[in-house]
């Protein structure tokens, strides 16, 4: 931040600055704000068009929650960058694989993270790749397209005018500065770009659980730390969840609890009712994990509280009390499970997110706002972005529909020179969940922004001025 000056005035709730200058330091055709995987393709799919473009990311690498945040889930590839990403992660040894030869007694169990509805015994496949590996051929990816790539850049505001971003205000090592560009993409996973330069949205979170029992609060899907454990013997875990008939360890954080070595609000108890995700997220209780980067290593999830209601993504002290919280939880359980689990006598934690994941940010209104009645109706559109896709939602008790995505949800209101994508699209509360997180589809949206905004640039208009009538996948 730039030294007081002359001018400045204070009082007991507020200051007042002088007019600063901040310095142009970087002139671009697109600005990503954001290198998580929507920001990174986005990125990557316009410097290849030969856009100019700069990244600006918080952190010291892209892919947001999914390196930095060590999510780690890797999938077959979905078409475009997205293939292109597995295949590099692939051929950099960062991708490992489980399956029921080598780890048995993982389906079914009620400690796993994605496999426990399996029926005990049943084959599957679960792949995660290394998060910081896989973040270093990302990092290697953009510096081959030639996307300036800005680390350790914090993004504080936008500069509007006649209904266009003219710059974005930045904060790093060197000062304060701004960044000018003539199409702007909004890759912060909560709409934060879109909120400083003015446009319109809801704020997260729905009414949960339903009406009946609902308290008028508006709770966001919980977020997440997620942090990774290695030593662990997992045929030691199975062998006790066996021998003592204790499949979710009740007997042992019983025991533990009754010693006064677990927090109240870890393993918590889930809450009844259904609703946009039914009983995920909404309580924590027992261990929560999945196997990565190697044998006896693994992630685990804590998740914040869903009575505590926080909104991670706009008020600052329920982000500060999760990251305190989480870190605490991470540490009372990590000690649990060392003095109580057996196979866990030998464990160690190898690493902590970098930071908390957010589930449910602001829903930001586009000329299109996609709803769960779109979903229903399986809606077609004329500016249809891919082909019908199939999903799931929890909101209808796992119903899967069949519809298509207008190119309209990634043109917020009141800005036409800004693309929005991955988590920030314009999609209502009860279908942002199961459509619009994930890395396959993350990275898909942000190739679209990033072809759309090297389009726009390509023939001097803004993005809403794009005439699109052809899917892009």
């Amino acid at each position: 931040m730039r030294p007081v000056q002359a001018g400045d005035t204070a009082s007991a709730h507020e200051i007042t600055l002088a007019p600063a200058k901040v310095p142009v330091v970087r002139d671009a055709d697109v600005v990503v704000v954001g290198g998580g995987p929507g920001g990174f393709a986005a990125a990557l799919r316009a410097a290849r068009m030969g856009a100019s473009t700069v990244l600006i990311e918080k952190h010291d690498m892209p892919g947001g929650v999914h390196t930095i945040g060590l999510q780690g889930a890797a999938s077959r590839g979905v078409g475009g960058i997205h293939s292109e990403l597995m295949q590099r992660f692939a051929d950099a040894g960062c991708i490992y694989t489980v399956t029921e030869a080598t780890l048995p007694d993982w389906a079914g169990n009620p400690l796993s993270h994605y496999e426990a509805y399996l029926k005990p015994g049943s084959a599957f496949t679960r792949s995660s790749f290394n998060p910081e590996s896989a973040g270093c051929v990302m990092v290697r990816m953009l510096e081959e397209a030639g996307v300036t790539a800005l680390y350790g850049t914090s993004f504080v505001d936008t500069v509007v005018a006649n209904g266009r971003i003219n710059q974005v205000i930045v904060e790093n090592a060197s000062g304060t500065q701004a960044i000018r560009g003539k199409v702007f993409i909004d890759g912060s996973g909560t709409a934060e770009v879109s909120a400083r330069a003015g446009v319109p949205f809801v704020r997260g979170g729905g009414p949960q659980p339903p009406k009946a029992q609902w308290d008028g609060q508006h709770r966001p899907i919980p977020g997440a730390l997620l942090w990774i454990m290695s030593g662990i013997d997992f045929a030691g875990v199975a062998a006790y969840q066996k021998r003592d008939n204790d499949p979710t360890l009740a007997r042992l954080i019983g025991a533990a609890r009754s010693a006064g070595d677990i927090p109240e609000n870890l393993y918590r108890p889930r809450m009844g009712g259904e609703g946009v995700y039914g009983a995920h997220y909404i309580g924590h209780p027992t261990l929560d994990m999945s196997p990565m980067q190697g044998p006896g290593t693994f992630v685990f999830w804590q998740n914040v509280p869903y009575e505590w209601a926080l909104h991670m993504d706009d008020n600052a002290e329920d982000a500060a009390r999760a990251k305190r919280a989480l870190r605490e939880f991470i540490d009372a359980e990590a000690r649990f499970a060392k003095k109580y689990v057996p196979g866990f006598e030998n464990a160690f934690i190898s690493n902590v997110g970098r930071y908390v994941g957010v589930r449910d940010g602001r829903h930001p209104m586009a000329e299109y706002q996609f709803t769960i009645d779109d979903a229903r109706a399986s809606r077609r559109f004329p500016d249809a972005i891919s082909k019908p896709m199939t999903k799931t939602f929890f909101w209808d008790t796992h119903t899967a529909y069949t519809f298509e995505i207008p190119y309209r949800c990634f043109l917020p209101k009141n800005i036409d020179n800004l693309l929005l994508t991955g988590a920030s699209l314009s999609f209502a509360y009860e279908t942002i969940f199961m459509v619009m997180r994930n890395f396959p589809w993350c990275t898909q949206t942000g190739e679209i922004a990033g072809y759309a905004a090297g389009l726009a640039v390509q023939q001097g208009i803004a993005p809403k001025n794009l005439e699109w009538t052809t899917p892009y996948f």
